[in-house]
């Protein structure tokens, strides 16, 4: 399906204003979603560390070199992975209810998530507290890197009852 196809045909993602449910709360939700993936990447990282610091013992310290990257890949794979899998969401974007698409309605897949939270780290290094404040005046919530990009995120469960709506047959 094309995202003319799927224009023509009206999809929810297209219409902030038609379907404002998806957009409500986003603000916060994603900003929890974001605390509760940074813990789990500190997790992520300090197991890592420990697998590192191991290896680098039987390595005579050769793995070390590996603590320089080591902080940027668990986040990278973390979100490429999570963000670009079936759900199309970390996991603390799925305890707040959350979800990643593309602007024509499509679930993101792991290159594009991983470009999305580069842009994300990116954007909030060299632009914070600017880059948050885009979210006030996109119509659909949106922050800078989902701009350039084309993603929306959106409510989970309002996007599947409009699904469910658009697939079932309307009653007189």
């Amino acid at each position: 399906m094309s995202a003319a196809t799927d224009a023509a045909e009206g999809h929810p993602l297209f219409d902030p204003y038609a379907h404002p449910e998806l957009y409500q709360g986003l603000r916060f939700r994603r900003s929890m979603a974001f605390i509760m993936d940074l813990i789990l990447i500190t997790v992520l990282m300090f197991a890592t560390s420990i697998a590192v610091l191991f290896l680098g013992v039987l390595t005579l310290g050769l793995a070390w070199m590996l603590f320089a990257i080591l902080w940027p890949a668990v986040a990278l794979l973390y979100v490429a992975f999570t963000l670009g899998g079936a759900n199309s969401a970390t996991p603390g974007m799925r305890a707040m209810g959350i979800e990643l698409r593309l602007w024509y309605g499509d679930k993101c897949y792991p290159l594009l998530a991983a470009v999305h939270g580069t842009l994300f780290y990116l954007s909030v290094s060299f632009l914070t507290p600017l880059v948050l404040l885009v979210s006030f005046f996109s119509d659909r919530k949106r922050l800078l890197h989902d701009m350039v990009l084309g993603t929306v995120m959106v409510d989970s469960a309002a996007l599947r009852s409009l699904e469910l709506d658009a697939r079932s047959p309307r009653s007189l």
